[in-house]
């Protein structure tokens, strides 16, 4: 396969899945909007911290009032992180891979963009749980229509492997929101309100109802444990980077005892250490310690496999 075309397919999935994590970001905030006790002051900076665009966003907004974080991190055209400018880009990377991909697929993400797009141009402060649950619906039609109409060769191995290490650094993000969300002082820690942003965190990596069929008391120590370390839920960290590793042996030519390129040698190691570390010894550490270093070995190993597979020499 062309490297120009699994690049293209690579990020095409990373970018659907983005903007499908953005809306889950945002939804952090709505869902804890809803269940808040009265007289508890609403948190929307913490989304911009988590973003790891803070200053972009003073320089551009100011304060981070509910109108700017909502437009900066959904409809700003500037931002390329943002979700309508993650769909053009995915867009732009299936429209350049038409012959390779399904007709269906380019029909879903083409869809998928320009409801995205109208609702930028209408104001709505209103309905924005709905509009968000929709884009990550799409999201989900989306990798749906892929899995079911495109043929499981290289090319959408490299798909997934772009979904999955999205999804694990934003699950990592996602988790990390608790520590900049501030409760009103520490004499809340373990209260119903600390509980409640454990339950919002939970809900908007739709991770909720999974947990509770494996846990009966919300602790922060089991819901880090279960989006880092669960082996089995499609949204945790350790699931996402075995079945990346899983789809980066099948690129290659199948599982192997040894690795065979610094891709394969990076997100191997670091599933390994994840394979056979514990909640005890990631507090040791400090969860957000731990995710941040996490997010950084993600993407050096988004980097390995660009320079592994997509950064070929031309042959003379």
């Amino acid at each position: 396969m062309l490297s120009r075309v699994a690049d293209s397919i690579y990020w095409m999935t990373r970018y659907v899945e983005r903007a499908e994590n953005v809306a889950r970001f945002i939804d952090v905030n709505l869902n804890l909007l809803l269940d808040l006790p009265v007289g508890i002051e609403q948190q929307w900076q913490p989304l911009i911290w988590t973003s790891g665009d803070h200053e972009l966003f003073a320089e551009r907004y100011g304060n981070a009032t509910p109108d700017n974080v909502i437009q900066f991190l959904t409809f700003d055209t500037e931002y390329p992180n943002s979700i309508i400018s993650c769909l053009r880009s995915a867009r732009e990377n299936a429209r350049s891979v038409r012959e390779t991909i399904s007709s269906e697929m380019w029909e879903q993400i083409n869809d998928f963009y320009l409801k995205v797009n109208d609702a930028s141009t209408t104001p709505m402060l209103s309905g924005l749980t709905q509009f968000f649950a929709e884009v990550k619906m799409h999201s989900h039609l989306f990798a749906g229509v892929m899995d079911a109409t495109m043929s499981h060769n290289e090319g959408w191995h490299f798909g997934q492997i772009g979904r999955l290490l999205e999804r694990a650094d934003k699950t990592a993000r996602i988790l990390d929101v608790k520590y900049y969300i501030l409760l009103p002082s520490v004499n809340y820690v373990g209260t119903t309100l600390d509980e409640l942003q454990w339950i919002a965190l939970l809900k908007s990596a739709s991770a909720y109802e999974m947990y509770r069929k494996r846990q009966h008391r919300i602790t922060p120590q089991s819901v880090a444990e279960f989006l880092v370390l669960d082996r089995e839920f499609p949204r945790s960290i350790l699931f996402c980077l075995t079945q990346a590793e899983s789809c980066l042996y099948e690129v290659a030519g199948g599982a192997s005892i040894a690795w065979r390129n610094p891709a394969e040698k990076t997100l191997g190691k670091l599933r390994s250490e994840l394979n056979y570390l514990t909640m005890e010894e990631i507090g040791q550490a400090g969860l957000h310690e731990f995710l941040d270093n996490l997010q950084s070995r993600l993407n050096v190993a988004g980097e390995k496999i660009f320079e592994t597979f997509f950064a070929l020499e031309p042959v003379s």
